[in-house]
């Protein structure tokens, strides 16, 4: 009975030992959140590096998936913003364009239109009322 007794009480130090040892050990912080990376850029830099030198590791890994969808999510919602710059900058050099086309165009239409008020008088022979009629 001693013997047995003995067998208990070791084995429940060492079972206690073992339940404080998995105790002891470090939690791993939760996954980052999507939004939490998009607020902060360098943090998601980070884990995009962490990522990129452990491949075999990033495709399990919810850090990265999580990373990689904000990196998205940061591209859609940039684009809008410089689609939109990159329009109205074009809409602007459309109509420059349009404007020195038109003073071009004008310029253009001035030199070779004519104007007959300000024609050199010719005198036509024969004419009634002209130089002729009146010698008669």
């Amino acid at each position: 009975m001693p013997n047995t007794a003995k067998r208990l009480v070791a084995c429940g130090w060492l079972g206690a030992a073992l339940l404080l040892s998995a105790g002891c050990e470090p939690k791993r912080p939760p996954p980052m959140t999507i939004a939490d990376l998009m607020q902060d850029r360098v943090t998601l830099d980070g884990v995009l590096m962490k990522c990129n030198e452990d491949p075999s590791k990033a495709r399990d890994d919810q850090d990265c998936q999580n990373a990689r969808v904000a990196i998205e999510r940061l591209a859609k919602d940039a684009d809008p913003a410089d689609e939109a710059k990159r329009n109205a900058a074009f809409e602007r050099r459309r109509d420059q364009l349009r404007q020195a086309q038109d003073r071009a165009r004008e310029e253009q239409e001035s030199k070779s239109k004519v104007d007959p008020y300000n024609l050199p008088v010719v005198p036509v022979e024969g004419a009634p009322g002209g130089p002729t009629a009146a010698n008669n």
